[in-house]
């Protein structure tokens, strides 16, 4: 199947819908990954109250001038916390950095599960707390929804329903407000530097809060850019590389760009929140005897989520 769009499904089909209903969810989102590896997803469950108070919070810290924002860079956390500057992250097979810095918070584990150990507290943001506090909240609906997505590739994969629930159960997922900050003077930017260059994401799947501005685009299986356009009621979703190795390349993990904007509207900035929900690292990764036969023989070594992800991030260029 050829895709020049990027397809809508209706969550609400599957967490309300009857038998008929979640099995034809499961199939139109399991068949649009396998396709081209995007959809959008309607009636998210994702409160606009909530969308609002983040983004309000994230323009007022991205307005902080940068010698502030440094403050919350923490070193040797490969930018898994806190803030990462300009130009500092670069897609995988390049050197160039894209044009744009960005926070990250993190996972909050509140049952005493021993894998706390693993993961840096959030970072606060004395001047602007909002930051973490609707951060978070964003982070909290936007694990729900992916964890109900995951459920249907799991009846799409024919794997028990509950297949990824213990795996992503206090995952190491990432929400990332990015600010694509403005240019005045475009010729100042180094050659070939892209708001974001073409890359593919690491996690499982990623969730993504409706741009302020235009910039999205996907590749399709014959090559062409398609622009990803939701609603403002709607979000986006992907698979990552992680699904991608542990189908063994049946659901697609594809190649997808942020575009700068025409040189009369470089000025202006846009902002996003994409969240990449990731399992616990010792999810094994191996490739599932399913998605293994004659014809697709096993493409990928076994390894873990916390061994990929490792790799990926000194590909990046976050760890050195």
């Amino acid at each position: 199947m050829q895709f020049n769009s990027i397809p809508t499904v209706d969550l609400n089909e599957y967490l309300n819908g009857d038998v008929v209903q979640k099995k034809s969810f499961s199939k139109q989102l399991g068949d649009t990954f396998s396709g081209i590896g995007f959809a959008i997803v309607a009636n998210h469950g994702v409160p606009q109250e909530i969308i609002d108070g983040a983004y309000s919070a994230f323009e007022r810290f991205y307005a902080l001038p940068d010698e502030v924002k440094r403050k919350y860079e923490i070193p040797g956390l490969a930018g898994q916390r806190g803030y990462t500057g300009k130009g500092k992250e670069h897609a995988k097979g390049r050197n160039t950095g894209d044009l744009k810095e960005f926070f990250h918070i993190g996972q909050v584990v509140t049952d005493n599960d021993p894998i706390q150990s693993e993961y840096p507290e959030n970072v606060m943001v004395s001047e602007v707390p909002e930051v973490v506090d609707y951060g978070f909240q964003l982070y909290r609906k936007l694990e729900f929804a992916g964890k109900n997505l995951l459920r249907a590739i799991a009846d799409y994969l024919d794997l028990p329903t509950d297949y990824f629930d213990d795996k992503i159960h206090n995952g190491n997922s990432i929400l990332r407000p990015i600010h694509y900050f403005p240019i005045e003077n475009p010729d100042s930017i180094p050659e070939g530097a892209v708001r974001a260059a073409e890359h593919e994401d690491i996690n499982l799947i990623t969730l993504l809060i409706g741009a302020s501005a235009d910039g999205l685009e996907v590749k399709n299986s014959e090559g062409k850019w398609i622009a990803a356009k939701p609603k403002p009621n709607e979000i986006v979703i992907n698979v990552g590389d992680m699904l991608q190795r542990l189908t063994n390349n049946r659901l697609k993990s594809t190649t997808h760009r942020v575009v700068n904007p025409p040189r009369e509207l470089m000025h202006l900035p846009r902002y996003s929140v994409p969240f990449f929900l990731h399992p616990k690292s010792n999810m094994n990764l191996a490739c599932l005897s399913s998605c293994i036969d004659e014809s697709h023989p096993k493409v990928y070594d076994d390894c873990t989520a916390g061994e990929y992800l490792e790799e990926r991030l000194r590909e990046i260029g976050l760890r050195k």
